[in-house]
């Protein structure tokens, strides 16, 4: 076979365009591609939803992928090395209730049940802002405003693409950055205790892993939180390197959302 680089390209082309097209109208949208959402959007695309997770970096994975201080290794406690488990993540019991997993081969299982299970992952994409309507006198976020992040990096005047959803997830971890856009372009009031953002909170690992799974919910018609976003959300803690909390975060925004589908 005699290889011609048209072809090559034009494959490239035309897949992943097919692929952005079939997007643009999603049940559910996940802006970051860490541990929580990678979880969330296996658990949706199982449960036979349509969707779409927009990651920033060139690799997925948020604070899972570099485990502890670039050391590849992750804990999770009992409660969520199940997850990893059905994931087809090798998990071993360091000492009573604490449980470790390669970090590259966790994030890389899930990002695989994840796309096989037909969510779509669009990398080097920056979310800018959000799409708002007014539904019987409410508003609602109904869409996501995307754009390259290079783009974004090198400040280029260049204008953004738009997507519909009905569900939006606010994964960017301690950022939160959706949020603070809406939150900042609308003046708008979120279902946290003051109305807006509280911010995180420094470690206190055990606080924060019990937080980060009660404070996943929708803080506004159509954004929920979860993962680290959750405890930013809601004025908890950092919990470093332990990561069940985050799984067990994805799993309870997908079934919250897949209920209401």
């Amino acid at each position: 076979m005699i290889i011609d680089e048209r072809i090559v390209s034009e494959a490239i082309a035309s897949t992943y365009f097919e692929k952005f097209k079939n997007s643009l109208d999603l049940d559910v949208a996940i802006v970051g591609g860490g541990p929580s959402g990678l979880t969330a959007a296996w658990k949706l695309a199982s449960a036979g939803r349509k969707v779409g997770l927009f990651e920033r970096k060139l690799s997925v994975g948020g604070g899972m992928w570099g485990g502890g201080m670039t050391w590849t290794s992750i804990v999770v406690q009992e409660e969520a090395k199940g997850i990893l488990e059905e994931a087809g993540v090798a998990v071993r019991e360091f000492k009573s209730g604490y449980f470790t997993a390669d970090s590259v081969a966790a994030t890389a299982a899930l990002a695989y049940r994840a796309t096989s299970a037909g969510a779509r992952v669009f990398n080097c994409t920056s979310v800018e802002d959000v799409v708002l309507r007014e539904v019987d006198g409410v508003k609602r976020v109904m869409g996501l405003v995307v754009n390259s992040s290079p783009v974004e990096m090198a400040r280029l005047h260049v204008d953004p693409l738009v997507l519909h959803c009905k569900h939006a997830i606010e994964c960017t971890g301690h950022d939160v950055e959706m949020l603070k856009t809406l939150v900042r372009k609308n003046g708008v009031k979120l279902n946290t205790p003051s109305g807006g953002i509280e911010g995180e909170q420094s470690m206190w690992a055990d606080v924060a892993e019990a937080n980060t799974v009660r404070h996943t919910r929708e803080v506004y018609p159509g954004v929920w939180v979860a993962g680290m976003a959750a405890n930013a959300a809601f004025g908890s803690y950092r919990m470093g390197p332990i990561f069940g909390g985050m799984l067990l975060s994805g799993v309870r925004v997908a079934e919250a959302i897949d209920a209401l589908l």
